[in-house]
């Protein structure tokens, strides 16, 4: 399917109102594409991150679930969209822990009804509608389970999850292949490493960490620190994505990581070390001198790596920042937009802990 298309085009966006589907629709409509975003405004969902988009016409927003048969179904008849690209879901571990049964409720059940619908929807388009079609599911590397410390994990490892959140992820996969094979509906599937960068919800690790610095709180590091994880800057992910979405085979699953593990430890401080070149706390301390090693959270996995060699070879894609680039860009978005951070804390969340 060719996207770079001279007039505007048409794609339906689960869940893009939360961190990646937001980086995705602001880059897809950046790139001339019109994005009907359909989002349930959870507590990871943040209009506040689309406002650049007031007024603009190549962006439709509507508040709803993919669990919701008759919205989707009246949104792909209205729209008539050529492709849909599924971020809708529950994605924090800790939250998975705490109530899986809302991971279960979006993340399979609501993938089932969204499958159903586009299912549908793609039966009657004509022809060449039909054949330019796709729906594309994004997932993660951690439906792979936890790896020792060598190896990588490819396309081809087995399914190994050890969260309720993973698990969830898992099916849902699982369900989209079961569409491709038994239907034929046109899927693929992505599986990422850890996003990081501008607009993500700060009760992950990465902005988490800098709004506990600037505050000069206790920084809470699960364990002993050493677990390893690949880091991929979200608007890598987001080019990757539209790189699938162009000129990936139908029925196939892509890998997509940063070529960046780095220990959470570590991690946590290159965040102290920009921080204190930056915003030097008053006493003059060193924010590492924060950090607070805490009680591990059930079946945390130990390493994650990604081997994105199948895309970076097929589609010739391949992540344009560093870990010590992306880092130091997200460090500055978050300095420079306090005010988006208080407007998302407003709301129930409150750096507090989940999962334990």
């Amino acid at each position: 399917m060719n996207i770079q298309q001279s007039e505007p085009k048409t794609i339906l966006v689960t869940g893009g109102a939360g961190f990646i589907g937001a980086n995705f629709v602001l880059q897809a409509i950046g790139n001339g594409f019109c994005v009907v975003n359909l989002d349930k405004l959870t507590y990871a969902g943040n209009l506040d991150t689309l406002s650049s988009l007031t007024g603009n016409d190549q962006h439709v927003f509507t508040q709803g679930d993919i669990g919701d048969r008759s919205l989707v179904a009246q949104l792909l008849k209205r729209h008539r969209p050529c492709a849909v690209v599924n971020f809708a879901a529950e994605s924090h571990v800790d939250r998975s822990i705490d109530g899986p049964a809302a991971f279960i409720e979006t993340n399979v059940v609501g993938t089932l009804a969204l499958l159903e619908c586009v299912r549908d929807y793609w039966q009657q388009l004509g022809e060449p509608s039909r054949d330019a079609f796709r729906f594309l599911h994004v997932s993660t590397d951690e439906v792979y389970g936890s790896l020792g410390s060598e190896g990588k994990f490819t396309e081809t490892t087995p399914f190994a999850p050890n969260s309720p959140y993973s698990a969830s992820k898992a099916a849902s996969d699982h369900l989209v292949r079961a569409f491709h094979h038994t239907y034929g509906l046109p899927t693929l599937t992505t599986n990422c490493s850890n996003n990081y960068g501008p607009y993500q919800f700060p009760e992950k690790l990465i902005p988490l960490i800098i709004q506990k610095a600037l505050q000069g709180a206790p920084l809470p590091v699960y364990g002993d620190g050493l677990n390893v994880r690949d880091w991929l800057f979200v608007s890598d992910h987001c080019t990757a994505i539209q790189r699938v979405l162009e000129a990936g085979r139908v029925g196939e699953t892509y890998n997509i990581g940063g070529n960046a593990e780095r220990e959470n430890i570590s991690v946590v401080k290159s965040i102290c070390a920009l921080l204190d070149q930056r915003e030097p706390l008053a006493d003059g301390a060193r924010r590492e001198s924060l950090i607070t090693f805490v009680k591990d959270r059930p079946g945390h996995d130990r390493r994650y790596a990604i081997d994105s060699s199948k895309l970076q070879r097929e589609l010739g894609w391949r992540p344009s920042r560093t870990f010590e680039t992306g880092i130091t860009e997200t460090v500055d978005w978050y300095l420079a937009n306090q005010a988006w951070t208080r407007r998302v804390l407003d709301g129930s969340y409150r750096l507090e802990r989940m999962g334990a």
